[in-house]
């Protein structure tokens, strides 16, 4: 799964995107309100894990994670 952090403009607020190996977008969601998009997918128990890794990547990075 990949992740990638995406920085807002003006009133856009920052976002998170969450895809498949396919590259297929799997969540996108607001990076303060991840809870229900996770959920959604089957991640709720690994949302601290995810929002702790989206804290500290900078904007536009895209990393792979083994979840």
């Amino acid at each position: 799964m990949y992740v990638i952090k995406v920085k807002g403009v003006a009133k856009i607020p920052d976002y998170v995107q969450l895809r498949d190996e396919a590259f297929t977008l799997l969540a996108y969601f607001r990076v303060d309100r991840p809870d229900k998009s996770l959920q959604k997918i089957g991640l709720a128990d690994k949302t601290q894990l995810i929002m702790d890794m989206v804290k500290e990547m900078p904007f536009g990075q895209i990393k792979k994670i083994e979840i």
